[in-house]
């Protein structure tokens, strides 16, 4: 009885505790909407309280270690939207790092951003970001994931911008932001698509990811015979792209080491980078396929290469971590591409190995550029003098980064080693491009990460001076660099806490009790296809360093390559740019050239355009007539109405104008009598009333007469004006078309005074505050802008233009 209880545990993880998710999720914003206040009394400490905030984070997602399910807040209910969460092995993972990591940077900050301005702002915005990334992890919701997502995106738009007054760091942060807001708004068309199939798949349509990942193969099965499987496909691996730095959407990358050196190390290498690889590998066990294969795997392999040899032509020691992390990257979602179980292996073991040496190195050029005050790497060398510390956290992050055994960065590797050798073993033919160009890539790879390390060991220059850096920014260095060392001595001990149940999520649904391998992590013992590769790689790499063609060599030859415009994309984004803003400039002055009449014939023809366009995709038909009985009173009403419309096209001033148009507002309080809506024609009234009192005393101030209208404008006014009220007259007929018979009052009487209701007894109050709350928001929303900007221009009113 006691090992049946053990083997149904095992079997039956338990389930999270729901406040505790909840916490994690909101526990940093809190703490951000706080900052200011504690900013004011502690000053630059904030790191240290905004470290403690990401440390109760990390000891909550302990907490759930070893528990798996969802739990879920009611959001919209009529739309199935839920702040819903789920918790699983590759959600644990990302939130260890996520907020782990984020213990560590934002200790180091204290020392990095000592004296720097905008501290607050910078605090503020990190605590955001985390939160925002955590929920990333845990969103189990398509909508819940897709805000978290963009979040991501702003909050480290004003992360890369921080520097303000910097030209290249508000250029960096905006073309971030451009690609991965693009990429994310792909990947939004792409959820719409898979909630549109789900209705097919499931039953009923549900933006609800963890019943869509339980149903894995209807959902596929549903996606294929619509055709939308590959453009599904396609839009989330555009979106994955973007925000993972994916050729070739890599370019933002590079630039956005402009940011702060800990923003670098969070954002760039142990979280936001990772959405995206998160983002593969969390719809992989419901869209892997042929098309899921050949995306990845060709996306992933290309990165891996491309990002590697832009590396070795690097400049920068940031600029090179920036491309080596999109390297690994690539390396993570060709694993995740791959078929094989040990492709997913692959992915789930190097987010852990990658975030470990990549944060540290990050932590380390952080040390370097404000200890030594440069990061050009022409201009270091030699630092293992000054930098002890620093260097042997180098030394293990950076053989780490390289492969080399027995660092942790060999072990998944090597696994990557395996699954292409795998796949081209058993397919044949061109697959034996997959492992050639996987040690291709790693070569490169090898390359730019001992250059890193002669960093420390090379010679160093005359004129270069170091200073020592406060134990504050060594510290989680340290940290990072041991972590490295137990995992790179012990792997075994990254794969039974995390790494082993997120390989289990990537390669099985929710619930699936599949008989998955576990993942080796360990020295070859064998001559093995894997070990060769490995064993070529690094042979390669050091006759391809230390001999011919040698590192300067290849060096240049990069950069002479990436010197040549059309390969750069850079040069594409900008010139992109260049001319976006050049239509631009000359669309504006037809556009927004100051007159209410063209914003008005703008906004009131795209709005019908998109309308009519929208009814005519969607295939919509106008309802039928059976005949139309009016009472003699509405049609005297209707006559009048017309009467006053065509009397106010015929006016000769705007006095004549509001007067004739208010009589088609009093008409409209009559017809609301004579439906039986006293309520309505008495707020008709007293709004139409106040309005033409309104007009009057505005047009006091503006010419008594319209002027000479151009016959054209007239004649495009009148089209337009047609339009207008044919697209209102359109949606009118759809919309009441099918139209209950039973009236709607019914409803609103019997729920009106119930206390499960509206608690009221007045229905006209209970509509406005309850059931329709949202529209009296809006509108209580709008009368408070305009009241807030009359305030304004009152109290501008003394201010001319001399002051």
């Amino acid at each position: 009885m006691q090992l049946a209880s053990v083997a149904l545990a095992v079997s039956s993880p338990q389930e999270p505790s729901q406040s505790v998710v909840l916490a994690v999720v909101l526990l940093p914003f809190a703490a951000a909407a706080a900052t200011p206040v504690v900013y004011r009394l502690l000053g630059e400490r904030t790191a240290y309280s905004a470290a403690g905030v990401a440390l109760a984070c990390f000891g909550l997602v302990a907490s759930l270690h070893g528990t798996e399910g969802s739990v879920a807040v009611q959001w919209i209910p009529s739309l199935d939207v839920a702040l819903r969460f789920y918790v699983d092995g590759l959600a644990l993972l990302i939130g260890f790092l996520a907020s782990g990591v984020g213990v560590l940077i934002l200790t180091y900050s204290r020392g990095y951003m000592h004296g720097e301005d905008g501290q607050l702002r910078y605090y503020t915005t990190l605590l955001t970001f985390m939160g925002a990334m955590l929920g990333v992890a845990f969103a189990a919701d398509l909508i819940t994931l897709f805000v978290f997502w963009e979040l991501t995106s702003v909050s480290s738009y004003l992360l890369i911008g921080h520097h303000r007054r910097s030209a290249s760091s508000q250029y960096a942060a905006r073309k971030a932001m451009l690609v991965t807001v693009s990429g994310g708004l792909f990947m939004l068309v792409g959820f719409l698509l898979l909630h549109a199939v789900s209705g097919a798949a499931l039953g009923d349509p549900t933006f609800d990811l963890v019943a869509m990942l339980s149903n894995a193969e209807a959902m596929q099965t549903a996606l294929a015979d619509r055709g939308l499987l590959v453009p599904v496909v396609a839009l989330l691996g555009i979106g994955a792209a973007a925000k993972s730095a994916q050729v070739p959407l890599h370019f933002w990358l590079p630039d956005a080491m402009e940011a702060p050196t800990p923003v670098s190390a969070f954002l760039h290498s142990a979280t936001m980078v990772k959405a995206g690889v998160y983002l593969v590998g969390r719809f992989r066990p419901m869209l892997l396929g042929d098309a899921w294969t050949t995306l990845f795997v060709a996306l992933g392999l290309l990165t891996m290469t491309v990002a590697a040899i832009l590396a070795v032509g690097a400049s920068d020691i940031k600029e090179l971590l920036a491309y080596s992390t999109a390297s690994h990257l690539g390396l993570i979602v060709a694993g995740f591409g791959i078929a094989e179980k040990v492709g997913a292996e692959t992915g789930a073991f190097h987010i852990l190995n990658h975030a470990a040496f990549k944060a540290a190195l990050f932590l380390v050029a952080g040390i370097v550029a404000h200890e030594a005050g440069t990061r050009a790497i022409d201009e270091l060398g030699g630092l293992r003098h000054d930098l002890p510390i620093t260097a042997a956290v180098t030394t293990v992050a950076a053989l780490g980064m390289a492969g080399v055994p027995p660092f942790n960065g060999f072990y998944s590797k090597e696994l990557l080693f395996e699954a292409t050798y795998e796949v081209a073993a058993h397919d044949g033919g061109l697959a034996w491009l997959l492992p050639a160009v996987a040690v291709f890539g790693s070569v490169f790879t090898f390359l730019y990460s001992v250059r890193f390390l002669m960093l420390f060991f090379g010679d160093r220059p005359d004129e270069l001076e170091v200073h020592t850096p406060p134990r504050v920014m060594i510290v989680p260095a340290a940290v990072l660099g041991l972590v490295v060392a137990v995992l790179s001595v012990v792997p075994t001990v990254g794969v039974d806490v995390i790494a082993q149940s997120a390989f289990e999520s990537t390669a099985s649904t929710p619930g699936e009790a599949a008989d998955l391998p576990h993942i080796h992590a360990g020295l070859p013992t064998e001559a093995s296809p894997a070990a060769l590769m490995s064993a070529a790689t690094i042979g390669l790499g050091a006759v391809a360093y230390f001999c011919y063609p040698g590192y300067g060599r290849l060096r240049d030859w990069v950069r002479a390559a990436v010197s040549v415009d059309p390969l750069r994309p850079n040069w594409w984004y900008n010139r992109s740019v260049e001319g976006a803003t050049a239509i631009s400039s000359r669309a504006a002055p037809f556009v927004q050239n100051g007159l209410l009449r063209t914003y008005a014939t703008w906004a009131l023809a795209a709005t019908s355009a998109l309308a009519l366009g929208g009814y005519a995709a969607a295939g919509a038909t106008l309802p039928g007539f059976s005949g139309v009985e009016l009472a003699p009173a509405t049609v005297i009403v209707l006559l009048v109405a017309a009467g006053g419309a065509v009397a106010v096209a015929r006016s000769p001033s705007h006095v004549v104008g509001v007067l004739t148009l208010s009589i088609l507002g009093f008409m409209i309080a009559i017809f609301y009598i004579l439906a039986n809506a006293p309520d309505l024609a008495l707020t008709q009234l007293v709004v139409e009333t106040l309005v033409l009192v309104i007009f009057l005393l505005v047009l006091d101030r503006l010419p008594a007469f319209y002027g000479e209208v151009a016959t054209t404008r007239l004649l495009r006014d009148g089209a337009l004006s047609l339009v207008v009220g044919a697209t209102v007259t359109v949606t009118v007929l759809l919309a009441t078309a099918n139209r209950s018979p039973d009236p709607i009052y019914d409803y609103f009487v019997e729920q009106a005074p119930l206390p499960t209701g509206g608690g009221g007894h007045n229905v006209v109050n209970v509509i406005l505050v309850d059931f329709r709350a949202f529209d009296t928001l809006g509108e209580i929303s709008v009368v408070g802008l305009a009241a807030l900007s009359i305030v304004t221009l009152v109290a501008m009113r003394d201010r001319g233009e001399s002051r």
